[in-house]
């Protein structure tokens, strides 16, 4: 029996930042412009603490300011909401991230709403949702982003396939929508109220695991040849007393059947902090009017 394509998402960011690195170079070489990135952490989560470093790390390889922000878990709302503010007018900082989630008595949204739009590296704000909803030109998402890359280096054009996104939510699900329908994909949109699933997911040339489940998409619902994106990752009981990381799909299952998948961990997870660096790249590209080419353009 034939196993699917693995698309190796550390392979493919490391390419990525390759690209990102040259364009730094150059737009500092030749205009006397630094990407700078500013990324907030409230509170002492252990893994928070570890994205926010790699993200920072990652930055400084590429060649652009890293400014990071370390708060207490009690920062009143509107402390953080002060700094958003002083960041959103600093002409060093181009890419703004505050890492969620948040502490919870400061409304995650109002902290969103509160960054500028041009500076949006996640994607978040309602106006950059606006604009990817609507076809126009803003920051994508970095998750969703990296999948449609990695969907069509491997695929090539996508028009005219059935695809089904597995989750509705605002960080993956919706926005991977939105970018497989300008692809003129035939996109459903499932989750928790969808009724025969298994059918759902079989009828589809791409299927977009962003659920939060693990393991929850068996290998028995895959079509035969379907291209697997699985955005899941969960942490479950291993032998020993300790942990793994496993997606949403049931990758032992579904690599008997489908055409090409993503591992996990090693899939799209590499891809999220690449596109942050590339958003950040396209923010200030965009903020100084210079032409330069997009680092690794899927569209």
């Amino acid at each position: 029996m034939t196993q699917a394509k693995l698309i190796d998402g550390n392979a493919f960011s490391a390419g990525l930042r390759d690209e990102i690195t040259a364009r730094v170079h150059e737009i500092r070489d030749g205009h006397r412009v630094t990407p700078g990135l500013a990324v907030v952490l409230v509170g002492e989560d252990p893994a928070s603490q570890v994205y926010v470093r790699n993200k920072n790390k990652r930055a400084a390889e590429c060649g652009m300011t890293s400014f990071e922000h370390i708060l207490p878990a009690d920062t009143p709302e509107k402390h953080l909401l002060t700094l958003i503010e002083g960041l959103n007018d600093d002409p060093m900082v181009h890419g703004i991230l505050v890492q969620l989630p948040l502490p919870r008595h400061i409304d995650s949204q109002k902290v969103i709403e509160a960054i500028r739009p041009d500076k949006d590296v996640d994607g978040f704000h309602p106006w950059n949702v606006g604009k990817l909803a609507a076809g126009g030109v803003g920051l994508i998402p970095c998750t969703p982003l990296g999948s449609m890359m990695m969907l069509r280096d491997h695929l090539g054009q996508l028009s005219g396939m059935k695809a089904i996104v597995v989750g509705r939510s605002n960080i993956v699900g919706k926005p991977m929508a939105h970018l497989l329908i300008r692809e003129n994909c035939t996109v459903t949109v499932a989750h928790s109220q969808t009724r025969d699933l298994p059918g759902e997911v079989r009828a589809a040339d791409i299927v977009i695991a962003a659920v939060g489940k693990p393991e929850m998409i068996k290998g028995d619902w895959i079509k035969p040849g379907a291209t697997v994106i699985d955005v899941g990752i969960n942490r479950v009981p291993a032998e020993g007393g300790k942990t793994r990381l496993v997606g949403d799909v049931d990758f032992a299952g579904a690599v008997k059947v489908a055409g090409a998948i993503t591992p996990v961990p090693g899939g799209v997870g590499p891809m999220t902090i690449a596109c942050l660096l590339r958003n950040t790249l396209t923010a200030a590209a965009r903020l100084h009017r210079l032409d330069i080419p997009e680092a690794h353009p899927w569209n």
